[in-house]
């Protein structure tokens, strides 16, 4: 897909919106982020809806999202994965700011990487029977839609997110650790923001 800087720019914005808070930028926030005019983040912002990068619902504040089967550039390089901040594997916590990148070429050479794939650092021992320790990379692929058992980042409803085991159950959602120091979080809903697909740890540090 062809982008411009300011275009490719944009959707990493509203990506690491999504993952972060649940919900996408407005047109005065991109503005703000990228240092330019609103008119122009419109404009962009349309390129990108023609393109297919980009989708919006109509009369809906904050709804635009990066469409189906559609990975941000910097999510298909092979080997690099965008670093979108922290995720709590003890209590949640609300997500930094922090946008950098790790590069596993020396790490996994020969691994192909999945689309729509970023990293997160682990904070916090709740995932460690998981051999998901504090200070460890996880590899997160962008999905809204789980199954039991899978380890996902959940957006909790007071606007936090956790990594942890997910399961649906009759009347609630358990979003269960693996650690018995830490209690099972419960919730009648939860956003998932990804799937685990990797964990990566550098001895030594």
């Amino acid at each position: 897909m062809n982008l411009t800087p300011k275009q490719l720019k944009i959707l990493q914005l509203i990506r690491d919106w999504r993952v972060r808070r649940g919900y996408s930028p407005t047109m005065q926030e991109l503005a703000d982020e990228i240092g330019v005019s609103k008119v122009t983040v419109f404009e962009h912002v349309e390129a990108l809806i023609k393109k297919g990068a980009l989708v919006r619902e109509p009369n809906k504040a904050r709804s635009l999202s990066i469409a189906d089967g559609v990975a941000v550039p910097d999510e298909a390089r092979p080997l690099r994965f965008p670093l979108v901040g922290k995720i709590a594997a003890g209590n949640p916590i609300e997500k930094v700011a922090d946008s950098d990148e790790i590069d596993l070429a020396d790490v996994l050479c020969g691994t192909k990487t999945q689309n729509s794939t970023f990293a997160l650092k682990v904070e916090g021992d709740s995932m460690r029977d998981e051999g998901i320790l504090d200070g460890d990379f996880v590899l997160i692929e962008r999905t809204q839609v789980a199954a039991n058992g899978d380890k996902v980042v959940a957006l909790l409803p007071d606007g936090s997110t956790t990594l942890k085991t997910f399961f649906k159950e009759d009347d609630h959602i358990r979003l269960q650790p693996a650690n018995p120091q830490f209690d099972p979080i419960r919730v009648k809903y939860c956003q998932v923001q990804g799937i685990v697909k990797g964990v990566v740890r550098r001895y030594g540090r």
